[in-house]
């Protein structure tokens, strides 16, 4: 068994800008963490909050407040960063307010990579959309579900429950709008590439970081077994990013971190064969991004010995292996790994789908 790390408040260091908080006085535990924590509690964080999140809420007539005849109705779909910033800034003396997401809390995702590893602890950037509410209004309503139809003759919404409500209460909800603030966001996006949703991991919710340091955690344990073959402990110990934007990049950087500062004196024997491999399809990582922090970002890569494969695109994933071809040269590799995120872009969601066809043009 691995010990934790008795570090005190953030402090990402490495290829990472260090950051440092002071914002509280207590250690916020997860049960999730301490069934993680043997191999991935690196520096624990404070948190603002220790208020636990509000279970899923049922949707019947008793559970909703009355709303203001004299006043319209608004609606905001998702907890995200769009949503929750006009949630907070809306003048509800103006309007009934009533919100509507899966997603109970808002999370802040730029430090998504960071609960990976145990970097950051998960409850530091998750805020409780009711939280937000209470400090707002008495008034505002939200309502845990999807948003799966729309009639806009009506102005009528359709929600459905998750499935981690109780089936007897799982039922389709209507509710009524004035007006209509949409702000659902993205998710990930394979391209079609087969086996990506069977064998990749995801790096957009919460409940992506937490399978992901579990993959992590159980590759390296598998690894330590002496009875294996060293063709086997190496491809467990080859970590594969697909996708070189900001998520990738840090996530990659992330485990570099791990990897250096925690790994090489829990496991010095399996650090040194870890690996890590980036794979974009383009010339070069953070395409977006100004050009001297794109060279600056590869040579940081290659100091670090995190290996860059560009112009190269995934062809398929399988339970070991995934295939990948170079655009450039035209040849087909079959590259075996323990643990694969894929971080290789966005799409739109159903809804966002729905809504544009019945929009009129």
């Amino acid at each position: 068994m691995l010990p934790f790390s008795k570090s005190g408040p953030i402090a990402q260091r490495g290829l990472h800008t260090v950051i440092r908080a002071n914002i509280g006085s207590r250690y916020v535990h997860v049960a999730e963490r301490a069934y993680l924590a043997p191999l991935f509690a690196r520096h624990r964080t404070y948190a603002t909050s220790t208020t636990t999140i509000t279970d899923p809420i049922v949707l019947t007539e008793s559970r909703k407040t009355t709303p203001n005849s004299n006043k319209k109705t608004l609606v905001l779909l998702g907890t995200g960063w769009g949503s929750t910033t006009i949630l907070k800034t809306l003048d509800t003396n103006s309007y009934n307010v009533v919100v509507v997401s899966p997603r109970n809390y808002f999370l802040f995702t730029p430090l998504l990579p960071s609960c990976t590893v145990g970097t950051t602890e998960s409850r530091s950037i998750m805020e409780p959309i009711r939280h937000i509410i209470g400090r707002r209004s008495k008034d505002i309503r939200f309502y845990e579900a999807q948003c799966t139809d729309i009639d806009m003759t009506k102005k009528e919404l359709v929600l459905e429950q998750g499935e981690e409500v109780d089936s007897a209460s799982n039922q389709s909800t209507r509710i009524n709008y004035d007006y209509l603030v949409v702000g659902v966001g993205g998710t990930y996006n394979t391209f079609g590439t087969p086996g990506v949703e069977k064998h990749a991991c995801f790096l957009k919710e919460m409940g992506d970081a937490s399978k992901i340091r579990r993959r992590l955690k159980d590759a390296i344990e598998k690894a330590s077994f002496a009875n294996i073959s060293e063709a086997e402990r190496d491809r467990l110990l080859h970590m594969v990013v697909v996708g070189g934007g900001p998520t990738g990049v840090e996530f990659a950087g992330e485990l570099h971190d791990l990897i250096a500062e925690d790994l090489s004196r829990w496991v010095p024997e399996l650090a040194s064969k870890i690996r890590i491999t980036l794979v974009e399809s383009l010339p070069n990582v953070l395409p977006s991004f100004d050009k001297k922090l794109v060279y600056y970002t590869q040579r940081m890569f290659k100091k670090t010995g995190i290996n860059l494969l560009t112009n190269t695109t995934v062809k398929k994933i399988d339970e070991k292996t995934l295939t990948v071809s170079n655009s450039v040269s035209g040849s087909e590799t079959e590259i075996p790994y323990g643990t694969i995120v894929w971080a290789a872009g966005i799409r739109a969601r159903q809804f966002a789908h729905t809504l544009r066809a019945k929009v009129p043009d």
